[in-house]
């Protein structure tokens, strides 16, 4: 018995290492093709990283790496892999916002399916937003929270996806709803509870690509 436990014990260290080095690897290829703009097996990375996502942010942790690193390299990925396919669809395309973009002073009624009705008030960034998405054909979804969105893709049913919303919200969100439309995601360089914001030009140029 105790050379059993013995042998579970190494086997526990080899596979605890193993992970570690797979883990490490799939970082350092992800930063690079992060970094340079040039995705090496991005499959595998995706793969790889949603299935270590925890040990990954350890090691940066550990090494003093900001643990968002993994998330952006998520996203930019998933964003490089399905662009294509989000270019080339032409109809029922949505763009989902966090309703913390709101100003402190919305007043916009919330819909129990479709979420916050923008009025194009001026005080907050949704109204660029929407405006750019009326111009491009998307439809606009300023929501509460996952149970919306996933009313949204119920009732809506939308061909193409651009999503806003914090590092951890968006790498999850992309992840789940790839698996039955293109994406594409775009991240806060604000977050918090309210009051948020994004890059506005990046999100309308992301719509913009779209018509050609």
């Amino acid at each position: 018995m105790l050379f059993s436990y013995e042998l579970l014990g190494r086997l526990f260290v080899y596979l605890a290492v193993a992970v570690f080095l797979i883990t490490a690897m799939v970082l350092l290829l992800g930063a690079y093709s992060f970094r340079k703009h040039k995705i090496i097996f991005p499959n595998f990375i995706l793969f790889m990283l949603y299935l270590f996502y925890s040990p990954a942010k350890w090691i940066c942790r550990v090494f003093f790496i900001k643990e968002d690193i993994v998330d952006e390299i998520l996203i930019e990925i998933r964003n490089a892999v399905m662009l294509d396919k989000f270019k080339k669809t032409k109809e029922r395309r949505a763009v989902i916002l966090p309703q913390c973009m709101r100003s402190p002073k919305c007043r916009a009624r919330c819909d129990p399916i479709l979420g916050y009705e923008c009025t194009k008030c001026g005080m907050c960034d949704i109204a660029r937003i929407v405006e750019a998405a009326d111009k491009y054909n998307f439809k606009v979804f300023v929501v509460p929270g996952d149970s919306f969105v996933r009313k949204i893709l119920k009732s809506y049913n939308p061909g193409a996806c651009l999503g806003v919303a914090c590092y951890v919200e968006l790498t999850e969100s992309m992840q789940a709803v790839s698996k039955y439309m293109p994406v594409q995601g775009v991240c806060l360089i604000k977050d918090g509870c309210y009051d948020t914001k994004v890059d506005v030009d990046e999100v309308i140029s992301k719509m913009e690509m779209c018509d050609v």
